[in-house]
């Protein structure tokens, strides 16, 4: 699947070899971080730290997250995404390390469950220090050599990217969980993951073409794209605010989904979390699996547009938290999840592209750093969403349900969101790809 994908994007936009390093560095994350979801329920309890703040070890990295994620993109535009790749992955391969270490002594009881927390809280949030470089990085090379009326199908295939990680991170945990290392096994093998990764970037990753020298090759057509890029933040841009607070409110609803699901069917089967683990796997991959069809299947099949894509993903992860909100079984549980991830790998591409084509190419590192920072902030709220689970099973998936009805109201009062389809292709925008097309060649 990789390969026919990457093959069919390179064809007209990316090299074959730039798209299968840009997939496999958006997976290894992904792989990772998905994988550290699904084993850490059973962490927390193994250790005796309470769920809520086994929930609230990924808010300070979320705060980091929002606030470097601009920074980087900044940096990407002056150093290159190459670079900025580079230091992601080196903060995820050092975050999942140190939480390795720190959850070997957790299990060994060789500290308080606080002083456990407080350590991994400290080690997770390195990741989203610096592990956020990547993400707005990757977000940006693919847009540098993206025409406008590809826009859509790129960023679906990155979402699709990150997609892979998700199906794949639930069943590598309980393979990687060793008898001596136990439930830090897991950690320690990602981070080697993240290693070897890091060092295909260096070797093989092509640097993209530098904007600079693309608006020299194009200045007749830069009167097409308007007048100059305002200098102001982007959440204060009338033209991208609306894609950010639907995108907030998506990944937030996704995020607390994904971190309750562990406890919920560690309650629902009635089991250890140990011997949850197999079953949360699969639970995860199913809606992993239901994401991946979205992204790589059904947006690819109809060309759907980012309005289509922000519609149609609300309501289906609108209907999916509703089944597993009245759920009384391990497969309607499933059955749920797999429908609400369907729709939240609808939203994802539909907010990342229409964002991206709402701004010109000057503007591209900015609005996927913007992006990058609401895609993390919203873990800050996992806390409440487990706190009203405790209370009441059912109560954190009829949030979610409310929140996307919610969304798929603002979707047709936003004029932003209303008119969220993709404009043909500038001269600018062909010129780009043709240009890149042509460096292909000497790489």
């Amino acid at each position: 699947m990789v390969a026919a994908v990457a093959s069919e994007v390179s064809q007209s936009t990316l090299p074959k070899r730039a798209v299968a390093i840009i997939i496999g560095v958006s997976a290894a994350t992904a792989l990772g971080n998905t994988g550290l979801i699904s084993v850490l329920p059973a962490i927390g309890r193994s250790i005796g730290i309470p769920d809520e703040m086994v929930v609230a070890i990924f808010s300070l990295s979320a705060i980091m997250w929002a606030v470097a994620s601009p920074f980087w993109a900044r940096a990407s535009d002056r150093f290159g995404r190459k670079p900025l790749m580079m230091v992601g992955l080196s903060g995820f391969m050092i975050s999942m390390t140190l939480c390795g270490l720190v959850v070997s002594a957790g299990l060994r009881h060789m500290a308080a469950p606080l002083v456990i927390f407080i350590l991994f809280l400290l080690g997770r949030s390195l990741f989203g220090l610096f592990g956020s470089a990547s993400n707005p990085a990757t977000q940006a090379y693919v847009a540098d050599h993206t025409p406008r009326d590809q826009r859509t199908q790129s960023m679906a295939m990155l979402a699709g990217a990150f997609g892979i990680g998700t199906v794949v991170g639930p069943f590598l945990a309980p393979v990687f969980i060793y008898p001596v290392l136990g439930l830090a096994g897991p950690l320690f093998s990602f981070a080697l993951i993240a290693a070897a990764m890091l060092f295909v970037v260096w070797r093989y990753l092509p640097e993209s073409v530098r904007r600079a020298e693309v608006e020299a090759e194009t200045a007749s057509e830069a009167q097409d794209l308007g007048p100059p890029p305002s200098a102001g933040p982007m959440w204060r841009d009338p033209r991208v605010v609306p894609f950010l607070v639907y995108g907030f409110i998506v990944a937030t609803s996704q995020t607390a989904q994904q971190q309750t699901l562990g406890f919920l069917i560690i309650d629902k089967l009635g089991v250890s979390p140990l011997a949850a683990q197999h079953p949360i796997a699969i639970a995860m991959a199913f809606g992993a699996v239901a994401g991946l069809l979205a992204q790589w299947g059904v947006i690819r099949m109809f060309e759907m547009t980012p309005r289509q894509l922000l519609r149609w993903g609300v309501a289906c992860a609108a209907l999916g938290n509703m089944l597993v909100a009245v759920a009384h079984d391990y497969s309607t549980v499933v059955a749920g999840y797999a429908v609400a991830s369907l729709g939240f790998g609808f939203a994802r591409p539909g907010f990342t592209a229409g964002s991206s084509l709402a701004v010109n190419w000057r503007e591209q590192a900015r609005v996927a750093g913007a992006i990058a920072a609401v895609n993390g902030i919203n873990a800050v709220f996992a806390p409440v969403f487990m706190a009203l689970y405790r209370a009441y099973h059912p109560a954190p998936f009829l949030l979610n349900m409310a929140l996307m009805l919610a969304m798929l109201a603002y979707t047709f009062l936003s004029g932003p969101l209303r008119n969220a389809d993709p404009a043909p292709a500038t001269r600018a925008d062909t010129a780009l790809a043709t240009l890149e097309k042509s460096d292909e060649g000497g790489t």
